[in-house]
């Protein structure tokens, strides 16, 4: 595991619709360890192997984050914001911020109050973000509307191989994924090996729009985070029970095809791996639903890593668990073939 380009994306700033930065240092990364690596007009990058193939395996892991955007500035200079994705807006008062300009990073710090983080309905239209600025027009000179925002944090290592940052979900998916496509080309995969690390996961889906549209996979694994029921977690009765160091996660749904997760299994049992299993009951919300449904449909999987305190400034997750999700695909994208019968009878 190349730990220190996993903790520079960890610690790179990449707001739904601000990607540019961290899909760049991606798509530099990757340039000696695949056949291909190309961009495209969203940003999104996308690694290959075998590309004359014609049988491709399409793994996608999402490159932004939920944030904040800009929408306005007080008189005072204080900035007025939006939310982008799913944030949970009351983790973001009295916190330290980054404004991320095309003047490069302002700081700042979110206002709080008694009465603020005693508001339970509390909006992120309620937020003010002060940068130091005495009124608007000083405040205009360093910020503009649309610039986006994140919480001021670092990536730390904790006890048992467990580490803690922001934005986990889904930088360790889209680590997860070059990862894999690197290591299927030392082991000699046969088949076309696609991996990108897709914009817009977690609003509109257009990165993997874009990508599947484009390279028209056989079948796809979308690699993204799951919630844990081990610590503060969810009910085990919403989707099972998922702890944080057991191993990647499997979905069974609706969507998800069976013959894919079969083939999973079977990889991870030559590996002498534990797999979880979680349950749902509609859509993933993983940019898997969106691969799904391009072209003439695309038979996909999901493979999850087990995260703790999702959508929070201090996530928490298992390198272990990630460095098994690498081994587990690099192995299913070097056992997977053209010859692949996915009908179900």
């Amino acid at each position: 595991m190349n730990k220190e380009f996993l903790f520079e994306m960890l610690r790179t700033g990449s707001v739904d619709g601000n990607e540019a930065e961290l899909e760049k240092k991606i798509f530099d990364y990757m340039q000696d360890k695949a056949d291909e690596v190309t961009v495209d007009e969203m940003g999104n990058v996308t690694a290959v192997v075998n590309p004359s193939s014609p049988f491709k395996v399409l793994l996608a892991g999402h490159a932004d984050e939920i944030g904040l955007i800009v929408s306005a500035v007080g008189d005072d200079g204080s900035l007025m914001v939006r939310k982008i994705g799913g944030v949970n807006v009351g983790t973001y008062p009295g916190h330290k911020v980054r404004i991320y300009t095309d003047k490069g990073i302002i700081y700042g710090a979110v206002a709080n109050s008694r009465e603020i983080s005693g508001n339970k309905d509390l909006d992120a239209s309620g937020l003010r973000i002060d940068i130091g600025a005495t009124d608007r027009a000083e405040a205009m000179k360093y910020v503009q509307l649309g610039d986006t925002v994140t919480f001021d944090t670092d990536v730390r290592e904790l006890l048992n191989d467990r580490i803690t940052g922001r934005a986990l979900d889904d930088r360790v998916g889209a680590y997860i994924v070059m990862e894999a496509i690197a290591e299927a080309k030392k082991r000699g995969a046969s088949v076309g090996c696609y991996g990108v690390t897709t914009t817009g996961e977690e609003t509109t889906g257009n990165g993997a729009y874009f990508t599947a549209s484009r390279v028209r996979p056989d079948i796809a694994v979308a690699v993204d985070v799951t919630y844990t029921s081990d610590n503060c977690g969810i009910s085990i009765a919403e989707s099972g029970d998922i702890s944080l160091g057991k191993g990647p996660v499997l979905c069974n749904n609706p969507t998800v095809h069976k013959k894919l997760n079969a083939c999973l299994r079977s990889c991870a049992e030559k590996l002498g791996m534990n797999l979880q299993t979680e349950a749902a009951s509609g859509r993933t919300g993983t940019d898997g639903d969106t691969i799904h449904l391009t072209g003439i449909g695309v038979p996909f999987a999901l493979v999850s890593i087990p995260l703790r305190y999702m959508h929070n400034p201090a996530e928490v997750g298992s390198l272990r668990d990630i460095q098994e999700c690498i081994d587990l695909l690099a192995e299913f994208l070097t056992d997977c073939s053209q010859d692949m019968d996915l009908r179900p009878f």
